[in-house]
């Protein structure tokens, strides 16, 4: 059983990894494509379909990632290891542990895509008139952008004023951060109710936690001070600057479960936590 959990581990690391190298690779490959003057109308149709390639191939590396995490996640309670990675999975391995995660994993995710222009809501904007866009419909735009990852863009128009714009790196940054919050609330949940208990974990240090991580409020605070016109004008500005906090704030996501983990380990270097409950 041991064993199977060790190359369990193994396999749901080399899972996740290939899924983050495979989609560096294809935004790197992908935007050498790029180039306006490559783009005649012979080379279109082709660049059409390796648009739509890329994005099943990005699915199934995002499936990758998925897979992969859930079963370094599982190996780990299975082994009841004493190290921090162990902690933190048996942490949230719990039903009301997964309850909060989903829950925070979904509700962040609707509002990253409200404040980074995923979802689109332009109520003095009308598609099917402004632009001629038939309702609802959608098309993959293959070109064309200097950054590797920001095409193809998917273009959805589901009603007159609401639309979804998916660019391939807000995609996976969506998806990145909002796991990651969601990761960061259920623990420290289970954190606090532990402080609760006098078991050890500062009620502070537990509640931090449930705080440190909302990469996408500053910009959002910075829009409310500016009018629409301004807006219009400062959209890339405050695209950039949303993307300055989101890297910021990916690091310091990364670190705080292993610092809220610390908090859970007992002296022996167990979990405080019964990953059954």
């Amino acid at each position: 059983m041991e064993n199977q959990s060790s190359t369990a581990s193994r396999s749901g690391r080399k899972l996740i990894i290939l899924g983050f190298v495979s989609i560096v690779i294809l935004f790197l490959l992908y935007s050498r494509y790029q180039d306006p003057e490559l783009i005649t109308p012979e080379a279109f149709d082709s660049i059409q379909r390796i648009a739509y390639a890329f994005y099943i191939i990005l699915i199934a590396c995002i499936g990758a990632i998925t897979y992969g995490l859930y079963i370094f996640h599982k190996a780990k309670v299975e082994r009841k290891e004493k190290d921090l990675f162990t902690i933190i999975a048996i942490t949230t391995w719990n039903a009301k542990s997964r309850k909060i995660f989903l829950a925070t994993f979904v509700g962040y995710g609707i509002f990253f895509s409200l404040v980074s222009g995923t979802l689109v809501y332009q109520p003095e904007v009308n598609f099917a008139i402004h632009y001629g866009a038939e309702i609802p419909s959608g098309f993959v735009a293959p070109c064309c952008d200097e950054n590797p990852g920001y095409m193809p863009k998917v273009i959805i128009y589901l009603t007159e004023h609401v639309g979804l714009q998916i660019i391939p790196i807000n995609l996976i940054l969506q998806v990145i951060v909002s796991y990651l919050v969601g990761l960061n609330t259920s623990i420290a949940v289970s954190a606090f109710v532990i402080s609760k208990k006098g078991r050890g974990m500062s009620t502070i240090g537990a509640a931090t936690g449930l705080f440190i991580a909302c990469p996408t409020c500053a910009g959002t605070f910075l829009s409310i001070f500016v009018g629409t016109a301004s807006g219009i004008a400062l959209t890339v500005a405050l695209a950039q600057l949303q993307t300055l906090f989101i890297a910021i704030a990916i690091p310091i996501l990364l670190i705080t479960p292993f610092v809220m983990a610390k908090k859970l380990r007992n002296a022996d270097g167990s979990c405080k936590i019964d990953p059954t409950l």
